[in-house]
């Protein structure tokens, strides 16, 4: 649209050049840009609450909800998908302010709202304190547990966790607490108790960041370096962090299919569905022995997008044995 009215504003002045009254109507026409603009808004808010994020994160805690409960309370299941976003957006928020100059320094970041300047930094702050009041309101109305893990997610990503990434590679592991919540939230939200079906649900997650976010790290070595960030469990991309991403994947594997013990309360899993999780788990473990190997970016990246795939299939499998063979 922006193209077509620049496209016309040069055919019209030059046709006009020398039509007083005429180039004035045009001068009205011209300024006319108010529907770009929002439209340009909306597009620097997706991305200052990094929208796919932020829905990804959500069917976490959908999945963790559905685990919980006999029949879906819709009004709850509306305040936990909006309360979440919003938790998850003013994380987000709040780190591109922080991280404004280190942005501009990476090529994945460098055009985020804040660090290219098509936001301010007070509106970028304005932003993420709405959400956040927004969030922990609706998830307090849930339960105030719910709330508690909204707050701490929010304070331990935006003030531990943003401000480790450039002193130390242990930044991944207190990230991996934040990351950990929304799987865990969703149990809390339906059922108010936090025990050891929300633990378990805590633990899977939170062992499958390190694969994840250390392939990551590897093959976006070279970007994170610039701006100052330190990911990898070594810093180097050698083969004691791979060792490393292997060893933490096999305990996913293990948190995983626990449930199929009986040993996690009212969360259980039938052996139908411990067999295809353990097959997903060995499906990621493949990559990483490959990634042991080869050590190249390329087998890094499809490391990363296995591991995406597995935790989802994982929690697709987990809700549909709740709803099928239980």
């Amino acid at each position: 649209m922006l193209i077509t009215v620049i496209h016309f504003a040069s055919n019209a002045g030059k046709q006009y050049l020398c039509r007083p009254f005429q180039a004035v109507k045009f001068k009205a026409l011209a300024t006319t840009s108010v529907p770009v603009h929002n439209t340009s808004f909306m597009k620097d808010f997706a991305s200052l609450t990094k929208v796919k994020l932020s829905v990804y994160v959500l069917f976490s805690s959908i999945a963790g909800y559905l685990l919980a409960v006999d029949t879906v309370n819709v009004t709850d299941l509306i305040m936990l998908c909006i309360g979440g976003y919003a938790m998850v957006g003013a994380s987000n928020a709040f780190n591109q302010v922080i991280e404004k100059d280190l942005d501009k320094l990476m090529h994945r970041t460098k055009d985020r709202p804040v660090a290219s300047g098509r936001m301010s930094t007070n509106t970028a702050l304005v932003i993420a304190i709405i959400l956040t009041i927004l969030g922990l309101t609706l998830l307090y109305i849930l339960n105030p547990k719910s709330a508690m893990f909204g707050a701490i997610s929010i304070f331990s990503y935006t003030s531990l966790y943003t401000p480790l990434k450039t002193k130390t590679p242990l930044a991944v592991f207190v990230g991996a607490i934040p990351g950990a919540i929304p799987f865990m939230l969703g149990w809390v939200a339906a059922t108010g108790n936090f025990g050891i079906e929300a633990g378990t649900l805590f633990m899977i997650q939170f062992f499958w960041q390190f694969p994840h976010f250390w392939a990551i790290g590897w093959f976006l070595y070279d970007d994170y370096k610039r701006g100052g960030f330190y990911m990898l469990p070594t810093g180097k991309k050698d083969k004691i962090t791979v060792s490393q991403i292997i060893l933490y994947t096999i305990w996913t594997i293990v948190c995983s299919i626990l449930p199929v013990f009986g040993k996690t309360g009212a969360l259980h899993i039938s052996i139908y569905t411990a067999v295809i999780v353990l097959l997903l788990g060995l499906w990621m473990l493949q990559k990483g022995i490959v990634l042991y190997k080869t050590r190249t970016a390329d087998d890094a990246k499809k490391l990363m997008l296995v591991s995406v795939s597995y935790i989802s299939l994982l929690q697709i499998a987990y809700v549909v044995d709740k709803f099928v063979f239980q």
